[in-house]
């Protein structure tokens, strides 16, 4: 009998929608709905004291308040986003700060080439430095035009569309410049270090016990 994790392996993409063949990563089903998968309880702040820190390879350390992001050049995007649990949302609007707007205001060391996401509830999660600058990496507050809720990730979430969906990670607060990459909480177990979608690259190697349909049984936005 299979296990779980090898049903997930060997199951079948259900097929794209006519015309969006090659928009619907392999193993994803579309959804309508958001759900919403963290681990631990939801934050709550008092945004007086809420900070974002940079550190780690800068020459100087860098804190900035909610309010002093707020004043940087805003953006808006449209996007698909995937989630390694299998589900697909299409034509996602969110607004927010470009990470690479944020990076103007650092002084960076050339040799850093990973950042460490840390996060609330002690997560963390890394991301090659270079997959931190286009155009649609934000630092997003708005999602559909109204405030993120606390679920997904209010007051600041980073989104990182072009990989799962555990890379864009909510409740963050701060990033870590680093030289050499090291593995963040969910690449420690067991998840694939880099995350592809379109690339199937879920798990670093054995495959994970994750229930296929464990996204149809959470909470919805």
């Amino acid at each position: 009998m299979l296990t779980k994790a090898e049903r997930i392996k060997k199951s079948k993409a259900p097929p794209a929608p006519s015309g969006l063949e090659g928009r619907l990563p392999p193993g994803q089903t579309l959804t309508d709905r958001f759900p919403i998968l963290h681990e631990g309880e939801v934050p709550r702040y008092e945004m007086v004291d809420w900070t974002l820190r940079v550190f780690g390879e800068v020459e100087e350390e860098a804190t900035f308040t909610y309010e002093q992001l707020m004043a940087l050049p805003k953006t808006t995007i449209e996007t698909d986003i995937h989630c390694v649990t299998r589900w697909s949302k299409f034509d996602t609007v969110w607004e927010g700060v470009r990470f690479r707007d944020v990076m103007k205001l650092l002084k960076v060391k050339p040799e850093a080439r990973y950042v460490m996401v840390h996060a609330d509830n002690d997560y963390e999660t890394n991301v090659p430095l270079a997959d931190l600058l286009g155009d649609d990496i934000l630092l997003a507050y708005q999602f559909n035009g109204e405030p993120l809720t606390d679920k997904h990730g209010w007051p600041l979430r980073l989104l990182v569309p072009h990989l799962y969906f555990w890379k864009s990670a909510k409740w963050i607060r701060g990033f870590e410049f680093m030289k050499e990459d090291r593995p963040g909480f969910w690449e420690r177990n067991g998840f694939h270090n880099y995350a592809d979608p379109f690339r199937e690259q879920r798990f670093s190697g054995e495959d994970l016990g994750l229930p296929e349909d464990e996204w149809h049984h959470k909470d919805y936005d």
